[in-house]
């Protein structure tokens, strides 16, 4: 019974692995769902569909490009990237206490 189970479960990710743009509908979904707000998952789609549009990258695409450190980037913005990366491993070193 496993077995099937793991078997039908690879065989959809398999065949619905090229679904991922249909895939930016299931976090609104999950919003509307949860919480039942029309609207806070409505301003949620809009606004990923107006920074795709606008861009041309996904949401999360535009915070990687962001994030990684250029060789054009000024001094500042270096340093606020380490000081980004720092802080992130500090805040997982804190959850892993609790």
């Amino acid at each position: 019974m496993i077995l099937k189970k793991i078997t039908v479960g690879m065989l959809i990710l398999i065949f619905l692995g090229g679904c991922a743009q249909n895939a930016a509908l299931l976090g609104p979904a999950y919003t509307l769902a949860t919480s039942g707000n029309v609207l806070n998952a409505g301003l949620s789609y809009g606004g990923d569909k107006l920074v795709t549009r606008t861009t041309g990258k996904s949401t999360a695409e535009n915070l990687k490009n962001a994030l990684t450190i250029k060789k054009k980037d000024t001094n500042f913005e270096n340093l606020e990237k380490k000081n980004f990366e720092k802080k992130k491993k500090k805040l997982n070193l804190y959850n892993k206490k609790f």
